[in-house]
C-alpha cells in the first residue's frame, strides 16, 4: 500500500479523500491555489503545497506544478477526485512518466470513453444498448439527414470531442438540420480542434440512471446498486438517490451485467460509472461513461456500507477487490442534495463571500454531510459553486426524504446565499414524493410553479 498520496483537488472531495487516507494510515499531501491557503483540505492534510494563483488553469489544472509537488514531497500516487484533471489522459501519461501512480483508469481508457462517439461505438460492439443514432462519425449534412430520417426527429447533433455544451445542437425538423450541422461542426472545430460529429435521437420522458462499477488489475469486476440522477437543472444533477424505486431486481441485474460486460471489454481499471437513459417501458440506453469517482458516490456508500475511495486506493496499489458481487447488498435508501453557493430567487446567480456562521446538524442515524466549510471560510468566484453535499439514509425512500428535510431545516449557513430552501421545496413536491419525474421535470414543470410562488 502507498505511504503517501497527493490529492489533486480542492473543496469537499479533497477533504473526503484526505479523511479516508488518514483512516488507512497513509500520509496526505494537499495542493492549493493562493486564494485557498486557509481552506479545510489544506488544514487537514499532513503537507500542503501551493501550485499557483486563483485561476484553475494556473493551479488545479497546472499539471507541471502538481507533478512537481508530488515528486518534491515524495508522493507515490495522485488521487484526482472529480473535475479538474480527473479525466485528463495527458496528465495520466505524465504521472506514469514520473513514476507516480494515477488512482484511476489507464490513459487510453480515458481517451476512448472521453470521445463520446468512440465510446458509443465501443458499447454497441460490446452488446450494450445505445441510443438510436449514427454508427461512427458523420462527415456531412447529407449523411446526417439519412440517419435522422431513420431514427426519427427530434435529434441531437453532438461533437465527438464535445464537452461543456459545445458543438451540440437540438434539431426538431429536417429543414433545420443543414444549418445546425454546419454551426455545430464549426463550433466543435473552434473549441476542440476536431470537427467530427455524430447524431442521436432525443429521448424524451426518460430517467437518468447510472451504474457504478469497480474492476481490479486482476480482472475481477463488480457493480453497485443503480443511482437515479434525473433531477437536473441545466444538465447539472441536483438531487441523486440510490436505488431507483422504479427499477426491479431483474432490471438491476441486467444493468449490472451489461455494465460489467462493458468494463471487461475495455479492460477497465479502478472505478467508473456508466450512465443510461431509461424510457417509459424501462428500456435502457447507454449515454456515456465517467472514468472517475462521482459527486454522488456518497449515496452508494450509504446503501452498501463500502468506502469507495479506500477501495480505489487498494486497487491502484495492485490489490484485489476486497469483496465479491455477492457481498454487495443494497440496504435501505439514500438521497443526496447538492448545496450550492447560489441564489435561486435571482436566477441561481453565484454567491460569494465569507461564511459568517455555520451550524451543521449532528445526531441520529442515517446522516452524512460532506463539506469543506467552517465559520470564517471564504467562498470564492473561481471554482464550482457546490459547497456541501447533504446525504440522508433511511429504511426506505419515504424515511430518507423525511430525514433529508430535517437535515436541511436544521442546517444554518449565514453570509452567503444557497439553494437550501429550493431543495426543501423539491422534497415536498408531490411528483417528487411519488417518484413521477424525469430529466426534464425540474425545468419544464416544477420551476414554473416554484417561480409563481415567489
Amino acid at each position: 500500500m502507498f505511504k503517501k498520496v497527493l490529492v489533486a483537488n480542492r473543496g469537499e472531495i479533497a477533504v473526503r479523500i484526505i479523511r479516508s487516507l488518514k483512516e488507512m494510515g497513509i500520509k496526505s499531501v494537499a495542493i492549493y491555489s493562493d486564494v485557498d491557503r486557509e481552506s479545510l483540505h489544506v488544514q487537514l492534510a499532513d503537507e500542503a503545497v501551493c501550485v499557483g494563483t486563483a485561476k484553475a488553469q494556473n493551479s488545479y489544472l497546472n499539471m507541471k506544478n502538481i507533478l512537481s509537488a508530488a515528486v518534491g514531497t515524495g508522493a507515490e500516487a495522485i488521487h484526482p477526485g472529480f473535475g479538474f484533471l480527473s479525466e485528463n489522459s495527458r496528465f495520466v501519461e505524465m504521472c506514469e512518466a514520473c513514476g507516480i501512480v494515477f488512482i484511476g483508469p489507464k490513459s487510453e481508457t480515458i481517451d476512448l470513453m472521453g470521445n463520446k462517439a468512440n465510446a458509443r461505438e465501443q458499447m454497441r460492439l460490446s452488446g450494450v444498448p445505445v441510443i438510436p443514432g449514427s454508427e461512427g462519425f458523420i462527415s456531412d449534412v447529407e449523411e446526417a439527414q439519412k440517419v435522422a430520417l431513420k431514427v426519427g426527429y427530434p435529434v441531437m447533433l453532438k461533437a465527438a470531442a464535445g464537452g461543456g455544451g459545445k458543438g451540440i445542437r437540438r434539431v426538431a425538423t429536417p429543414d433545420d438540420l443543414g444549418k445546425a450541422f454546419v454551426e455545430a461542426q464549426q463550433e466543435a472545430l473552434g473549441s476542440f480542434g476536431d470537427n467530427r460529429m455524430y447524431l442521436e435521437k432525443i429521448m424524451e420522458n426518460v430517467k437518468h440512471i447510472e451504474v457504478q462499477i469497480f474492476r481490479d488489475q486482476q480482472g475481477n469486476a463488480v457493480f453497485f446498486p443503480e443511482r437515479d440522477c434525473s433531477l437536473q437543472r441545466n444538465k447539472q444533477k441536483m438531487i441523486e438517490e440510490s436505488p431507483c424505486d422504479l427499477v426491479s431486481a431483474k432490471q438491476r441485474e441486467f444493468l449490472g451485467e451489461i455494465s460489467i460486460k462493458a468494463a471487461n471489454a475495455i479492460g477497465y481499471i479502478n472505478t467508473g460509472t456508466l450512465e443510461y437513459l431509461m424510457d417509459e417501458e424501462h428500456n435502457f440506453y447507454f449515454m456515456e461513461m465517467n472514468t472517475r469517482i462521482q459527486v454522488e458516490h456518497t449515496v452508494t456508500e450509504m446503501v452498501t456500507g463500502i468506502d469507495l475511495v479506500k477501495v480505489q486506493l487498494q486497487v491502484a496499489a495492485g490489490e484485489e477487490l476486497p469483496f465479491e458481487q455477492s457481498d454487495i447488498n443494497c440496504l435501505g435508501h439514500a438521497i443526496e442534495c447538492r448545496i450550492n453557493a447560489e441564489d435561486p430567487a435571482n436566477g441561481f446567480a453565484p454567491s460569494v463571500g465569507k461564511v459568517s456562521y455555520l451550524y451543521i446538524p449532528v445526531g441520529n442515524l442515517g446522516m452524512r454531510i460532506d463539506s469543506a466549510l467552517y465559520a470564517g471560510a471564504m467562498i470564492s468566484p473561481f471554482y464550482d459553486s457546490m459547497i456541501a453535499k447533504v446525504v440522508a439514509h433511511g429504511k426506505d425512500r419515504s424515511e430518507a426524504i423525511a430525514k433529508m428535510k430535517r437535515l436541511l431545516n436544521e442546517l444554518v449557513l449565514d453570509g452567503i446565499k444557497t439553494n437550501q430552501q429550493f431543495h426543501l421545496a423539491v422534497l415536498s413536491d408531490k411528483n417528487f414524493v411519488q417518484n413521477k419525474f424525469t430529466t426534464e421535470y425540474l425545468e419544464k414543470e416544477f420551476m414554473k410553479v416554484w417561480k409563481g410562488d415567489k
